[in-house]
């Protein structure tokens, strides 16, 4: 599997995700919302077409290259001209830096900008592909992301005791807009039901560098699901966690904790039987086979 583009080849997640809804699937007409949350990583940091030399590894790694790799695994992704395919099903907002990026599936839903500048991806790319063929009903993807924040606090959920996280709070400020804003932003979803369907998180990074963060990062996560079950207003929310991965299957202790910690508050049974944690350190591939050769917490 280290041959595959790590930051979009995190499929497995919604393969997985899209087999908690497998059951029953509502009908066509319905929105299906998917909330996906994390730090940097789930931004996006996987490069698509920089190739400098000396900046970007020459375009070892990126999208580009390990798509000429392999056209076939990838096809979907352009289409016969050469173009980044825009879904007209799926769906995704983002707020970054710059302001709201909206609009249907494609490339450079990230923090790095919008318009013609769009040079990178995150996990949102592949999931919401693989949603999409799945489900065969509209989805829209909320992404809520920032780089180098925490469970531990910036993303502190209110059963955590304390003060409230500011992203936590965020997190939910920004779905809340955007369901608010559908008819404006999406005018072919206007009218039509919606369903929040579930929740992806992809973070851990920042709460190995705290002694407390990782002791309560097993307790702190089962409250995030909770929490956010609760002020969703649906109990059985399926959710998806995608492990921290990028230091590979020999990552150091710390890393390690965070693994263990994550997988542990998916089995906890307080949360139920729809909650998944989803491997992802084979899909680490070594600094010099990357274009961000000194980026380990990107994945490279």
């Amino acid at each position: 599997m280290k041959n595959k583009f790590c930051a979009g080849s995190l499929l497995v997640l919604s393969f997985i995700f899209s087999g908690c809804l497998s059951k029953g699937l509502p009908a066509k007409d319905v929105v299906h919302v998917y909330i996906l949350a994390g730090q940097s990583n789930m931004e996006g940091q996987g490069v698509v077409d920089m190739d400098h030399p000396r900046y970007y590894n020459g375009g070892k790694g990126n999208l580009n290259t390990v798509m000429a790799a392999n056209p076939a695994r990838y096809r979907h992704l352009k289409d016969a001209a050469g173009n980044w395919v825009v879904r007209d099903d799926v769906y995704i907002r983002f707020r970054n830096k710059q302001g709201v990026m909206k609009g249907g599936l494609t490339i450079g839903y990230t923090g790095y900008g919008s318009g013609n500048s769009r040079h990178h991806i995150g996990p949102e790319l592949q999931i919401g592909h693989q949603l999409g063929d799945a489900i065969g009903a509209p989805v829209l993807l909320i992404k809520t992301a920032w780089g180098g924040k925490s469970l531990y606090k910036d993303f502190r959920p209110p059963s955590a005791g304390g003060e409230v996280g500011e992203y936590y709070t965020k997190m939910h400020a920004e779905v809340k807009e955007t369901l608010d804003n559908i008819a404006t932003d999406f005018p072919t979803l206007a009218g039509r039901p919606v369903e929040i369907a579930g929740f992806i998180w992809f973070q851990g990074w920042n709460d190995m560098f705290d002694g407390q963060a990782l002791e309560d990062y097993e307790q702190n996560l089962v409250h995030l699901i909770k929490d956010l079950r609760r002020d969703l207003g649906s109990s059985d929310l399926p959710v998806v966690v995608g492990e921290l991965g990028n230091g590979g299957e020999d990552a150091g202790k710390s890393m390690q904790i965070i693994r263990v910690a994550q997988a542990a508050a998916c089995r906890r049974p307080e949360v139920g039987g729809n909650v998944r944690f989803v491997k992802t350190a084979s899909f680490a591939r070594a600094a010099k086979a990357s274009p961000n050769v000194g980026h380990g917490h990107h994945w490279f």
